[in-house]
């Protein structure tokens, strides 16, 4: 069989599915090389619009696939992807085992499982990796160099994906939800709305900030901010007394749990 014309062909151009494709331009692919299948025609001149890629209403075969459609659709496009002579495919779908991907992929197509989140949307991902054992090494790399174009990568073993899914790919919505309790309090407290909302919103981009490049610990960055019986004191004793660590804690694991049960 002829190896495929097209370097990379992206499955889906939602959100997620633009946002990569956006990071791969921008890391420099060559737009030229890669195919956009999207059912909208909409969204097809769109792409090819803003990203100089070409599109496509049906699956085309290609070097790489990208697998970015929802989770109930997953196994069949990696079958087809598989069918169509592509040698290997990154499914970025929530909840579907790369075990599951690979058994509908057959032995000519290496599948590798990723599990992305939302920053990646403005290039800040964090995305766990894990291969089937059919992906070598270079499948890995393949996939590792995809992702990295919008944010942070790690490889760990399919038996971590739950938890990588309860930390890092629910985890913004924890932290969008504490952005919105502090916003609430700060209006309560005398705040104007439109004050509030943006010393929230900068703080959540300067601690974030702060936490990346910083070699200390959280532990030891939320010590340096708390003086004895000072304000940060009071406030962190509150959240000690009410059983904040615990509730972060059976958060991700009912989290993970559900994760676990989408999977089987």
């Amino acid at each position: 069989m002829a190896e495929p014309a097209n370097e990379l062909v992206l499955i889906g151009g939602g959100n997620m599915g633009s946002a990569l494709l956006g990071g791969l331009v921008a890391a420099g692919w060559d737009p030229a090389g890669i195919v956009v299948v999207e059912l909208d025609a909409a969204k097809r001149r769109s792409l090819e619009e803003r990203f100089g890629v070409r599109t496509s209403g049906v699956t085309v075969a290609g070097r790489g696939a990208v697998i970015a459609v929802k989770p109930g659709d997953a196994v069949a496009v990696c079958a087809e992807v598989a069918s169509l002579g592509t040698p290997r495919a990154l499914s970025i779908a929530a909840g579907i085992s790369v075990a599951t991907l690979q058994e509908a992929a057959g032995a000519s197509c290496a599948v590798v499982r990723a599990m992305p989140n939302t920053p990646a949307l403005v290039g800040e991902g964090a995305t766990a990796i894990t291969g089937s054992a059919a992906c070598s090494d270079g499948d890995l790399d393949w996939a590792e160099r995809v992702l990295s174009s919008v944010g942070l990568v790690v490889r760990v073993p399919e038996s971590q994906m739950d938890a990588v899914t309860a930390v890092a790919g629910s985890g913004p919505g924890y932290l969008f939800l504490v952005a919105e309790c502090l916003l609430e309090a700060a209006v309560a407290e005398g705040l104007p709305a439109d004050v509030a909302d943006a010393l929230v919103r900068q703080l959540f981009k300067g601690a974030g900030a702060l936490l990346a490049s910083s070699p200390e610990s959280p532990a030891q960055l939320r010590a340096n901010v708390t003086s004895p019986n000072g304000t940060t004191f009071a406030g962190l004793g509150v959240f000690e007394q009410d059983g904040l660590r615990a509730m972060v804690h059976k958060a991700v694991r009912a989290a993970a749990s559900r994760s676990a049960e989408m999977g089987r």
